[in-house]
């Protein structure tokens, strides 16, 4: 005998950028998701963002240090 169980699962319908809005379609996205820790002023929130390639590249170029590329 097989028991089932209904189970609900959540699949990405659209990825929108945080930083211009535009939806990111058919190119990579930068995911980032940061939990903050005891001692900073963000302590126990957690961060979600995406960005398009295009928001990451004026991002990084941004930088005082570039960031290391291999």
């Amino acid at each position: 005998m097989r028991q089932y169980k209904i189970q609900e699962v959540e699949v990405v319908d659209k990825i929108f950028c945080n930083r211009c809005s535009k939806e990111i379609t058919g190119q990579d996205v930068l995911s980032v998701e940061k939990r903050w820790g005891y001692f900073s002023q963000k302590d126990g929130e957690t961060h979600r963002f995406d960005l398009c390639e295009e928001c990451y590249d004026e991002w990084i170029a941004s930088f005082q240090i570039p960031i290391e590329i291999e």
